[in-house]
């Protein structure tokens, strides 16, 4: 069954335009990536809201746009769904990190382990001068001061990344409040939580209140200028996310990515906390979501030229925007191979 494209292509103009929605995550690589194909093909016009990957998904889902970016991997009922109106293909564009960012004037080089991290959220440690925080950093001039809690407010892949990785490093978030794009936040009960939508609206929210900590991919750390937090990774080593030790936690998982017309069974907990001295230990894969067929002829090529175009040429380092990491070679062979 073909599914019924949601763009039609202009009469006038002959442009084909291509709709796209969905993850905040890769938003920046992804409008990047948009601006630089469009000059070489300017017969096609490419558009992309970024409104979080539930809402990708779910756009995805209703036929309102050609394509979707999620972060997590798309559930298998969801898939199943999607499997009554056609073939979707499902495949990593680019690699990412979220971090953990803070407005704490006069700290810098903070470092926390995910059980603390954990406890912040949870609304059992209060203040920044808190033992646990101060054991971790020693040298630091902690000050009494309460912490705010920032996290996502609309349905968000990062959050289903960050919960997902505390859920593997404390036994207690994963038995109270577990993992999701959407989870019911314990700090926000005690008064010392505020969401803020998208990763540039967490951002804001941060910039804004001193004394705050939240989790935003990196590009927006380092749009904004944040610190980030070092977090202590499998090993035992503290890290903070930048090329190296992202591609680290990469190189131990990425010989597990499933055919793109499987996508469902990836596993997005392999690539956390992953193995490694000089593994940063919340890495994920940024996702497009496609159909295999489109109504139109030239809807169909013009999606898969770009997709193509993203897996060989989108990967270059002069098209990768800084705070993201290209996917390995073996991966991108891997997956043109198998959408062709």
């Amino acid at each position: 069954m073909l599914f019924l494209g949601c763009a039609q292509q202009s009469q006038q103009s002959q442009k084909v335009q291509i709709l796209g929605s969905g993850a905040t995550f890769p938003q920046p690589q992804i409008e990047k990536w948009i601006e630089v194909y469009a000059k070489q093909n300017p017969d096609v016009q490419i558009e992309y809201t970024g409104k979080g990957s539930g809402g990708g998904q779910n756009d995805f889902k209703q036929g309102l746009v050609d394509f979707a970016c999620s972060d997590p991997p798309l559930s298998e009922s969801l898939w199943k769904e999607l499997e009554k109106r056609g073939q979707p293909l499902q495949f990593p564009i680019i690699v990412g990190a979220v971090v953990v960012v803070y407005n704490l004037p006069g700290v810098e080089n903070l470092k926390l382990d995910g059980e603390v991290l954990a406890k912040i959220y949870m609304g059992d440690i209060e203040y920044w001068d808190d033992e646990a925080i101060k054991n971790l950093n020693p040298k630091a001039s902690l000050p009494h001061e309460k912490i705010l809690a920032v996290h996502r407010s609309d349905s968000s892949g990062t959050t289903k990344i960050f919960t997902t990785y505390l859920s593997l490093v404390s036994g207690e978030w994963a038995e109270k409040v577990g993992n999701g794009k959407t989870v019911d936040w314990p700090v926000d009960r005690l008064g010392r939580g505020v969401g803020g939508k998208g990763n540039q609206g967490v951002a804001t929210v941060i910039k804004q209140n001193p004394y705050s900590i939240g989790y935003v991919e990196l590009a927006y750390a380092l749009k904004e200028n944040f610190p980030v937090v070092a977090l202590k990774n499998k090993a035992g080593k503290f890290v903070k996310a930048d090329e190296s030790t992202i591609k680290s936690a990469v190189s131990e998982i990425s010989g597990s990515i499933p055919s793109p017309r499987e996508g469902y069974r990836e596993s997005l907990e392999a690539m956390l906390n992953a193995g490694g001295e000089n593994s940063y230990p919340i890495v994920a894969f940024s996702h497009m979501v496609i159909w295999e067929k489109y109504e139109s002829e030239a809807k169909e090529k013009a999606v898969k030229d770009f997709v193509r175009w993203i897996l060989t040429e989108g990967q270059k380092p002069e098209n990768v925007v800084k705070g993201y990491v290209g996917l390995p070679e073996d991966v991108t062979t891997k997956l043109l191979s198998e959408l062709e």
